[in-house]
């Protein structure tokens, strides 16, 4: 028996539907948490699993586990929002500085690694930034730290438009019209 998925954009959620047989090919079924939500039919993971993902040598956070990368960017996600950007205190931007570059492991610049630990240590923020190039480009430690950011800002944005996976199986029969 196949198993066919779809997706809701009005609630960004994907559903699977266990069809009792291939004639259900062509159908769509109902949205199991709203009838009146639009359903559209997707590729399911099992049908891509074969299929590698690019990713740039540059990326400092290629072939990370998924479900790690979500967690990880819903972690700075929080903490970021607790940054006071006007007057940021060092050891937090240190402490949220420090998840960044423990992900990229091997993958972090010598001169960011250094920034971060003078930070944590209470190191003032401008006075670094006048040192090391900031997080702006300015200089070959502030272009290292300026692609980290922007990486960071990618991938974050990306994993905001994640639809989320209804663990249920429905039986395809019960959400169609004869």
């Amino acid at each position: 028996m196949p198993i066919y998925e779809f997706y809701s954009p009005d609630n960004n959620k994907l559903y699977q539907f266990l069809a009792p047989s291939i004639s259900y090919r062509d159908k769509t079924p109902r949205c199991p948490d709203n009838a009146a939500f639009r359903m559209e039919r997707r590729m399911s993971r099992f049908a891509i699993v074969g299929r590698a993902k690019e990713e740039s040598a540059d990326d400092p956070f290629a072939g990370m586990d998924e479900t790690k990368m979500e967690a990880f960017m819903a972690e700075m996600e929080r903490d970021m929002g607790s940054l006071d950007d006007a007057n940021p205190d060092p050891k937090q931007l240190g402490r949220f500085m420090r998840k960044m570059t423990d992900m990229m492991g091997d993958k972090t610049p010598e001169s960011l690694q250094e920034m971060v630990r003078r930070l944590e240590a209470g190191e003032d923020p401008e006075k670094l930034e006048e040192q090391f190039g900031g997080m702006d480009g300015d200089g070959d430690q502030g272009a290292a730290a300026d692609a980290l950011w922007q990486t960071m800002k990618v991938k974050l944005k990306s994993m905001q438009n994640v639809p989320q996976r209804d663990p249920k199986l429905y039986a395809f029969g019960e959400y169609v019209a004869d």
